[in-house]
């Protein structure tokens, strides 16, 4: 192998060029300059593919023993190596900060997700620049660098069309291209696209057979084959990571329709298939036991009768769901083959950012949304079950039931969020590189953890970790690489010490030892009394002899787990986890949070043209009195669409013209409308249109009296039944003269949303001004600005 000759541990490497003969005349003999050479890696540096699963857990995919099946996945770890023992951190945005910088999720401040950040530097959602991404050092090393799908590392009040755009993946994170979603989670058939920072629209409809999965595998494929095209000396890291297999699980009915009767028996039962069929294929050690179920989580036995078709087919659309995901990540692999790439190509299949989800209730949801608002109990059973044949399609938000999650983590206890136990964080992985790993379809159970993916990549591609980025001196990676294991099965791991937290649930692992306790429950979001911390119950397990966590050892070997509990508050301290945070609802609230928020006082004032504004870019109108009032040219034409609306189908409000007169409705996740609508149409000319809504107070989602004003005078009212308390919707937006993605009302639909007269602006107002149902053009901005 050539000398590298480049220093490449300050990025970007220093330009210095070496002294000689400067001639006068360019046509001299004597002029000479060395050739430019693009930049590029050190030589033999291969292309890189991390793909990353949402919401799966170890027991799902049948590449490691689960009833979902992963044929690409399959073929991958038979010409690589599993790995049984890889973590992650029991929930998304920090897993995927901590992978893309090598560094604990508290040291890169992502202790929990965007949403609930806090002012504390290990919850602040904010990476130091201490901590360059992954991508970025690649980038300024010379590769070609893409991510496609799901990106819930921005802070919230850092993701409007406003930015600043430092946490957005083709910004400030390294990747040159970018193809996705901004936030946690998107509806996979009609979702808030980005291409790089712009906001796009989906290529076709649902109808059309659009689908997210598919969309972002078009997308990885055209550009990979378009580097190699223009670019073939030049490797490649391309971040493949789908908003499958996350709610709200959308998959076309045919891949669901495959596993009908499949889940008849159950959620005990099936874990009982996996365990075994885990053991026949050696994923798991033969000593291994199946942990029970606790008792917060109901048994099959125990589920009403009448709700288990619902139950049978929550799960036979997650089911159909991973596996169409899995179905276009062959593409991918597929398009790299094809290339004559795939041998030096290192990829990771990561096979969820935690542990199944079990935030859809113990019967699952029509829409995941009603859980989020504390309003769990308007979905019955009687209302699934009217639903049942619309789940998986665009007209629902679905999740599965906590019975299901469980079942995914098998042989481990609990799910995603609970950092304590391995049903949170063991997520099976395929590491897949021929022309560095001389096994085939081995098995790896060194300890490893997302943090040590970067620091792997590094060195497979012989690059130094950098001292310095963009000028700023860098603190060490904390992840261990893993190439040690990659041609020594037996070799003893690296990474024997890694602490783990979320939400109070906590653990340390060391030397294969583990000591763990859990504090709060994922799926109970309101109400229930949480125990202090230190009256915390702590469990002690050896993983030398008891790979699932199933024989608690605390009451054998106090003092083993006493040292445990010290060393876990040690790393804690080190890593920035103090102070420990088990608050979820109040920290939606960026006041009490301590985050900032981009609007401040009572007033908002919009203009045409505006959209993509997700509720952190509005003032809150939820439980409390508001008023929208837009200021708006008429047509001679009779008037449509829309001035204002905010969230869509499973959850928002609108303002907008129906047949000339306005209409105002308040959708209570897709399942109640609220319509009220003015008595006589607006006539030609300029007007001002305004709604005022009068909370009924008492508590939040409480319902109100709507009055709709032209020009100050009342021209119709009605009534809100009941409102929703914390979130609209986790992926629409509030747009202005017009409404992307789905539509609140059914009155019309996305392509006729648009307001056909001319919107001057709209003001929302929280407060009341007294100025008789009527804004003062002149005096609007002084209002607005008085109340900053």
């Amino acid at each position: 192998m050539n000398a590298d000759r480049h220093a490449r541990t300050m990025l970007p490497i220093p330009d210095r060029p070496a002294p000689g003969l400067t001639t006068y005349d360019a046509k001299d003999a004597e002029t000479a300059f060395a050739p430019i050479q693009p930049l590029l890696p050190p030589e033999g540096a291969p292309n890189v593919l991390i793909v990353l699963i949402d919401d799966t857990g170890f027991g799902a995919a049948s590449v490691f023993g689960g009833p979902c099946a992963t044929p690409n996945a399959e073929k991958l770890a038979a010409g690589g190596l599993r790995y049984n023992r890889f973590h992650t951190t029991a929930l998304c945005a920090p897993t995927r900060a901590a992978m893309l910088s090598g560094r604990n999720h508290h040291s890169v401040g992502m202790g929990s997700i965007t949403e609930t950040a806090t002012s504390a530097p290990g919850n602040s959602s904010l990476r130091p620049n201490t901590k360059a991404p992954l991508a970025m050092t690649l980038k300024l090393n010379g590769y070609s660098t893409a991510q496609f799908g799901k990106c819930h590392e921005v802070p919230v009040w850092q993701s409007s069309p406003m930015g600043p755009f430092d946490a957005w993946p083709s910004a400030g994170g390294g990747f040159e291209t970018f193809y996705g979603f901004i936030g946690g989670e998107n509806n996979q058939w009609e979702p808030a696209l980005y291409d790089g920072t712009t906001p796009v629209e989906p290529p076709a409809s649902p109808d059309e057979g659009y689908h997210l999965t598919e969309d972002l595998a078009d997308h990885a494929v055209g550009w990979i084959r378009t580097q190699k095209a223009l670019m073939p000396d030049k490797p490649f890291f391309v971040y493949f990571a789908p908003g499958a297999t996350h709610a709200p699980h959308h998959v076309p009915a045919e891949w669901a329709d495959k596993y009908k009767g499949r889940f008849a028996d159950g959620w005990d039962v099936q874990r009982e298939r996996t365990f075994a069929r885990q053991k026949e294929l050696g994923v798991i050690p033969a000593d291994t036991e199946l942990t029970p179920r606790h008792a917060e989580i109901p048994a099959w036995e125990e589920m009403p009768e009448a709700l288990k078709p619902v139950l049978e087919r929550e799960m036979e659309l997650y089911a159909g769901f991973l596996e169409h995901t899995d179905h276009h990540v062959g593409r991918v692999i597929d398009a790299i083959e094809d290339l004559g790439q795939l041998e030096n190509t290192l990829i990771y299949y990561i096979i969820g950012d935690n542990g199944a989800s079990a935030e859809g209730t113990l019967n699952g949801a029509f829409n995941e949304m009603a859980n989020f608002n504390g309003m769990a109990a308007l979905e019955t059973p009687e209302f699934m079950l009217s639903k049942i044949d619309e789940l998986g399609s665009p007209s629902s938000y679905n999740h599965y039931a906590v019975g299901w999650a469980w079942a995914m983590n098998a042989p481990f206890q609990w799910t995603k969020q609970v950092a304590s136990h391995w049903g949170g964080t063991r997520n099976g992985t395929i590491v897949h590189w021929p022309e560095g790993i001389q096994e085939r379809g081995g098995l790896r159970s060194q300890f490893t953890h997302v943090i040590d993916v970067a620091p792997t990549i590094l060195e497979a591609a012989g690059l130094p970790e950098p001292t310095v980025v963009n000028g700023v001196q860098q603190s060490p990676m904390e992840g261990t690489s893993m190439l040690y294991t990659f041609d020594e099965a037996d070799t003893p791991e690296r990474h024997d010490l890694q602490y783990f937290e979320m939400f109070g649930n906590r653990g340390i692992y060391f030397k294969g030892t583990s000591a763990v306790t859990k504090h709060r429950t994922p799926w109970e979001l309101v109400g229930g009394t949480l125990a202090a911390f230190d009256d915390d119950v702590w469990e002690l397990y050896d993983g030398h002899s008891d790979f699932s966590q199933s024989r608690n050892l605390a009451a054998e070997h106090p003092e083993k787990l006493h040292e445990l509990q010290r060393l876990w508050l040690i790393e804690a301290v080190k890593y920035n986890v103090l102070p420990i945070d088990d608050r979820t609802g109040d920290r939606l609230n960026p006041e009490i949070a301590g985050r900032p928020t981009l609007i401040h006082g009572t007033s908002q004032t919009l203009f045409p043209g505006m959209g993509r504004l997700s509720e952190n870019s509005v003032i809150s109108i939820k439980n409390k009195s508001f008023s929208v009032t837009a200021e708006v040219d008429v047509p001679e034409r009779e008037l449509s669409g829309v001035i204002i609306a905010q969230g869509g189908r499973f959850g928002g409000w609108t303002l907008y013209f129906a047949e000339g007169r306005a209409t105002f409705v308040y959708n209570v996740l897709g399942i109640h409308l609220f319509s009220t609508q003015a008595d006589s149409v607006l006539e030609a000319g300029t007007h001002q249109v305004r709604m005022e809504f009068a909370y009924d107070g008492g508590g939040l989602a409480k319902g109100g009296d709507v009055t709709l004003y032209y020009d100050g005078n009342p021209v119709g009212t009605g009534r809100v039944g009941a409102t929703q308390a914390m979130i609209f919707s986790a992926d629409e937006t509030t747009d202005v003269g017009y409404e992307s993605g789905t539509s609140v009302s059914n009155d019309y639909t996305a392509e006729s949303s648009r307001f056909t007269g001319k919107i001057h602006w709209v003001q929302i107002d929280t407060g009341h001004d007294g100025h008789d149902h009527l804004i003062d053009p002149d005096e609007r901005l002084r209002i607005a600005m008085a109340r900053q």
